[in-house]
Order: C-alpha cells, then structure tokens, then sequence
C-alpha cells in the first residue's frame, strides 16, 4: 500500500473511532470513554497486520461490531469494549489473562465466551450445528452479553459478504437463519432479527431475494403517498388534543414477504399488508397507556376497525418485553392496513430490546426477570443431555415465535405460554415437580383433560398427588420444550427403575437354570431376543414380556451342546454392537414377514380382532388397503385362509413393550359383594397397564362385565388375565 493509501486508512479509522463514542445510545462517563479508548488502542494494535478478504484493515470489522452494539443495540460501554476486542484473543498473541488484566473480570469472561463460541466446529450436517448452538448457548456464563455481541459479529458479517465464495456464502447465510435470527428475535432485536433474515434470503435464495426487493423499491413512492394520505386524515384529531407524534410507514421485511407469499400461495399483488404504519407518540409514564387508548379512540373515529385484529401488547407485553397497541383498519382506498401506536419508549424496547429496559428502569429488578427466566429457563433446557440437539433447537424456536397467550393461576397471577399449549405445559411451566405429579387440571373451575387446549384469559389450577407420575401419552399432550424435556427423563428414570428389577429377577431365573450371570450370557440372552442393549433385556423381564417360558426356551438352544458345539464352528458369535448403551431402544415393536422372518414391512391392524403385540398373527394382502394384520384366531381367519391362500404372509412380533395397544376382556361369575372393587384393584396393581372403559351388569346373582386395558402385549394381558381367574367368584376369563 501507498504511503498516502495508508495515511487515508488510519483517518478513516480515527473517523469511525469518533462516531462510535458519538452514536452510543447510552450516557458515556468520562470513565466510559477511557474504557473504550484504551480497548480501541489495544485491537488497533492486537490487529495492525491483518486485513480481511475484501482488502481492507481488518480493524473496521470489530470498530462496526462495536457500533451496532453501542446503537443499534444500545448497550453500555464495557459492551462496547468487549465488542472492539471480540476477535483478539482468538486471532492475535494477546491472551485472556492480559486482557483481564487490562480491562478487568466482566470484559474478560465475555471475550472469553465469544472466543469459544468461534472456536466451535462449523458444520454444514443440521444436527451438528444444533449442537454448536447448545454449547454456544452453554458459553453464556450468565452475561446475556454474550449472545448479544455475537449477534451483533454476526450481523457485520452478513453486512459485508460480498467477497466470500458463494458455496460460504449459502452456509453462513443459512446457519444464520436457522440460529442466529431466532436469537435476535428472542432477544427482542426486532430490527437485527428483520435485517438477519432478509441477508440470509439474499444469499440462500439470491433471484427470489432480487425480485422482491426491485417490487417494494418500485411501489415505495405509492406507499409514501399513501402514507401521507392516511396522515392527512387524523393528523387533525392528534394536533386538537395536544400530542406530540410522529408518523412512519414502516414496509414489510423482504423475508416476511416471501413467507407469506409461500404460506398463502399468492403473488407480490396480492400481499395486502406490505407496510404498516406507526404512530409514536411522546409522554410521560404515567400518561402513557391512557394517551395510547386515546390515540386508538381518534384513529377508530376516521377508520372502521377489524375487531378480531386488535392486539393490547400493553396490559399483557410479550415475554420479550414488547409492548403497543396493533390495530386492523380499513384505510383509504378500502385496503386494510395494520396501526401501530407505541410511546417512545416503546418504541425503544421494541428495536433495542432489553437495553431500553435497562436505560428506562435502572435499580428496578421486576424489568431484568425477563431477562434471568429467559437464561434460567435456557440453563435448564441446556443442562438436560436427554434431549437431541435438533429437537433442542426446533423446539426453542417454536417457542420463541409462536404467538403467546396469557393465563391466570389460582392466585391471580400472569402467566405467559406459546399458543396451543396445555395444562400439562402450564404445570411444568409452574414448577417440574407440580409438572411430574400432575393428576388433573381445572380451568375456569371445570375439570378438563389433560389435552385441553389453553385460552388467553383461562384460570388453570393444577390438582397434584404423591402418586401420579408421567406416562407415554403425555408426550401427545405436552407442546413446550421444558416440559416434553422433562417427561422424556422421567420416563426414562422410570424405566431404568424397571431394568433394575428386571436385572435382580433375571439373575435369579438364570441361577435357576443353571446359567452364570456373565457379560457372555447377556449378549446371547440380547442376541438370542433380537434386542440391542443389555438394559432392553433387563427391561423387558422387568415388565414380564420375558418370562419363565421364554428363558427355558433360551437355556435348551444353549444346552443342546453338540448343536452349539456345529453352530460355533460354522459362523462367528454373533456379537451385540451396543450391548453396554446406556438406553432403552424406543419403538423397537416390530413386525417381520415372510418365512424367513426377515422383511420389514408397512402393514395396519385389522380392526376385527385388534392383535396386539405377541399375538400369533398372519398378514393378509388386501386389493386397495395394503397389508392387513389379523390374529390366528380371528373369527375372518379360516375364511381368509381358505378362500385366498395366495394372498396370506407368514408373520411374527419379534419385539413388545413399548407401544399402547387396545385390548377387551370379558368376564363373568358370580356376584358378590365389592367385586368389582377387587378386579380394578388387580388390574391397577399390574405394570403399565391403564382402563379406559368398564362395564358391569348385574341380573339374578350372576354379573358379566367388559373391560377395555391399554397394555403393552399379551404377556402382560396373559397375567391379567390369569389372575383375574383366581379371584373368588369369578368363573370365566377371556379376551374378545
């Protein structure tokens, strides 16, 4: 470089320095600016010879991350100082120590934090950058700081993208509308998170991004005029009762437009809401919800509302800390058009996040709760490995952008849930040990099931007992990451309890048939039962699918020493892959066709004898239906078998215990007294085994009665079955 290419670099450089200290949002104290200066000198220096790939010094990138830290983010000078030193200990000599040093503890842990989250492995597989995202998320160290600052690199990058090769270009791009834009929406950075999205779209969809964007730039003088015709109407009204405001057409993202062109199937035409307008108007605090409703009032006056459009962001703000009034209006030229009316400060919360809060609300801890459940509620999502990392991050963004409701406890107290959720979710949200021992719901004093759909508004009371515990179908009914998270790991506490007996009892049947309790034994037990790991046969003799029976079955192949003896010569053990996974296989229920016992195919469940697993079954090819499945002894079977032999598939449960199946049972006997209280106790006593319906009928001294059970497979309903039998009185037993 030329000697006066240089000397135009360094005035550049010194020029960004000023407007940086000039554009900070916050009050800068004379300490402030020493902080900032001396962090400036430091990565001027840290970076003086590096340059980024479009040729320029490379100090501009972390002087721009500052900026939109100090005013577009709007947050404090040991912010702004951290921003200006983000990449120095990753990519100079300089290291923690000396910059703790020099700028202190709190500036320290937040480059710190910032250097881990870059030194993660980027990676294309969508699963892999889920779980860079957990641990970027476990780099937080409590100081939300981090995550903002990054966002804030994040956005810089995007900014200035240009130079990259393309095939950079589209993975940056989408790593950043996959984590990055969700974060700055959870955050409350609406205009970043607006920004973010519309950079990604230009990158991972670069024609649709053009086209969109020549549309708006081309209807942007008939938005003003439209914008001006709309003013014209109320700007009276507002002046008559005294407000100082202002105006502002504020147009639709190019990403939002996008989506709902998809969503909807419509052409850019056919977007009606491609803007909305602000009205921001000035006042004090205690003025300022009344000035709201009044500049509702004036607005509603000259435009006929949508009244199922308004939305009081006021009285309930969302979880982010968003407040205004939207309102639906039919505008000039009968086009309906979205009102915004926010306060100035709201309109700071709203494109600034929680530094607004912090600048209005300093001291006042109610406004940083946000904030501290946001983390804690993270921290705990984070600190359970039970989750899948893809499940982790499409589970918080469903959260963070679905629409929230608002729902009372029974004291009275607010509540804030993503719609769609259910008492279940509402209890977890409570507190997990409410959650764990939930037994029923009220809400507005009806009992309603568990399933029941929440409403803005609804007072829900939890009813909890000592007993009750989650079970599978909860997971039908719960829809927030917190409380599907802790369903899955009580669930799997539960069966690991439940692997515990199993593994006492088995040692015992083992000793029994003379077999040692050896990692040997195990994998030809595991091998022998088609499972996988050694706490699936655990599990398993715990629930009774594997009993008595079945490991006589196994000890004869075993003792048959001359076969063994032939078998072991000819092939290899078999040897199980993940016999010491620490895990139950989930959905391991499986159905195998054909005389080999060796295809795996789709097949449904004939509704005339409803065959549960363990059931001796065959499968019957229908003309327009697929393959059936029918029990042995289904009362259509002989019908079946001599009619359309052809058409019949050998088959076999090879595996039971995880799925609900439906099964009836009837029985009859003499009655007598509490009976009936007797057969629901027996049947309540069994494992995981649920009623859904009973009936009993009484005539002369004799009863009969039917019993419909969700069992996991006929072993356990065998056992039902069969002690039901011992009880005195009854004669007969049997399973429709």
């Amino acid at each position: 470089m030329t000697e006066a290419a240089i000397k135009k670099e360094n005035k550049d450089i010194a020029r960004q320095y000023k407007e940086l200290l000039r554009i900070s949002y916050q009050m800068l104290t004379a300490d402030d600016k020493k902080l900032i200066r001396s962090a400036f000198d430091t990565a001027v220096d840290a970076h003086k010879d590096q340059r980024r790939k479009s040729g320029e010094a490379y100090i501009f990138h972390p002087v721009a991350v500052a900026k939109i830290v100090a005013s577009e983010i709007g947050l404090d000078a040991t912010s702004i100082a951290a921003a200006l030193l983000h990449d120095v200990v990753e990519d100079t000599p300089y290291t923690l120590e000396q910059i703790e040093e020099m700028f202190g503890e709190t500036v320290a842990k937040i480059v710190d934090g910032l250097t881990k989250i870059s030194s993660l492995k980027k990676d294309k597989d969508v699963s892999l950058q889920a779980e860079n995202f957990r641990k970027m998320l476990l780099t937080l160290n409590d100081d939300i700081r981090v995550i903002i600052i990054k966002i804030a690199d994040r956005l810089h990058n995007m900014q200035t993208m240009d130079a990259m090769r393309a095939d950079k270009q589209v993975k940056i791009a989408s790593e950043t509308l996959y984590i990055y834009a969700p974060m700055a929406h959870r955050i409350g950075l609406y205009n970043i998170k607006t920004e973010l999205e519309d950079l990604g779209l230009k990158y991972t969809e670069p024609e649709v991004y053009n086209e969109i964007f020549t549309r708006i730039k081309e209807s942007k003088e008939e938005q003003d005029a439209y914008i001006r015709e709309f003013s014209r109407v109320i700007e009276n009204s507002l002046e008559r009762e005294d407000f100082v405001y202002e105006i502002k057409g504020r147009p639709k993202s190019i990403f939002s437009i996008h989506r709902k062109m998809l969503n909807q199937n419509v052409s850019f035409d056919e977007v009606y809401d491609k803007f909305a307008i602000r009205i921001i108007y000035k006042s004090e605090a205690y003025d300022e919800k009344f000035f709201a409703w009044k500049i509702y009032s004036i607005v509603t006056d000259h435009f006929r509302p949508n009244p199922t459009r308004l939305r009081d962001w006021i009285s309930s703000p969302k979880s982010t800390g968003y407040e205004a009034l939207h309102i639906t209006v039919m505008g000039p030229k009968g086009r309906w058009v979205e009102v915004q009316i926010r306060s100035q400060r709201m309109n700071e919360i709203a494109e600034k996040g929680y530094a607004a809060h912090y600048k209005y609300k300093q001291g006042d801890v109610q406004e940083e709760q946000g904030i501290e459940e946001w983390l804690n509620r993270l921290q705990e999502a984070l600190e359970n490995p039970e989750v899948n990392a893809v499940d982790f991050v499409e589970q918080f963004k469903l959260n963070l952008y679905s629409k929230e409701i608002f729902v009372f406890t029974p004291q009275g107290d607010l509540k804030s849930l993503p719609k769609g959720a259910t008492p279940l979710d509402f209890a977890f949200s409570i507190h997990t040990e409410i959650g764990t021992h939930t037994r029923g719901a009220r809400v507005n004093n009806k009992l309603v099931p568990l399933s029941h759909e929440l409403k803005s508004g609804d007072q829900v009371e939890i009813i909890t007992s000592e007993n009750a515990k989650p079970n599978v179908n909860w997971l039908d009914y719960a829809t927030t990451a917190r409380a599907r998270a802790k369903i899955k790991s009580s669930l799997k506490d539960e069966k690991k309890e439940i692997a515990e007996e199993g593994k006492a009892i088995l040692t015992r049947k083992l000793k029994s048939q003379k077999i040692p309790f050896n990692e040997k034994s195990i994998n030809e037990l595991v091998v022998f039962f088609h499972l996988k790991t050694s706490l699936d046969l655990f599990y398993r003799v715990g629930i009774g699918k594997i009993d008595n029976q079945k490991i006589k079955e196994f000890a004869s192949s075993r003792s048959n020493a001359l076969v063994s003896y032939i078998k072991s010569k000819i092939k290899k053990p078999v040897v199980a892959e993940d016999l010491d996974k620490d895990e139950i296989t989930s959905k391991y229920d499986q159905l195998v066709f054909g005389k080999d016992q060796d295809e795996t195919l789709d097949y449904k469940l004939a509704s005339c004898c409803n065959p549960i697993p363990g059931d001796n079954v065959f499968g019957f090819v229908t003309v327009s239906d697929g393959i059936k499945v029918h029990k042995k002894d289904c009362p259509n079977a002989i019908q079946l078998q001599s009619n359309y032999a052809y058409r019949i598939i050998p088959a076999k449960w090879i595996d039971s215990s995880q799925q609900d199946f439906r099964a009836v049972i009837r029985l009859t006997g003499i009655d007598n007294l509490g009976l009936v209280s007797e057969i629901t106790k027996e049947i309540s006593s069994n494992l995981n085994v649920n009623m859904k319906n009973i009936n009993f009928e009484s005539s002369d001294g004799i009863f009969s009665g039917r019993i419909t059970l969700v069992v996991k497979n006929n072993s356990i309903l065998s056992t039902i079955i069969s002690r039901l039998k011992k009880i005195n009185g009854i004669d007969k037993v049997s399973r429709e």
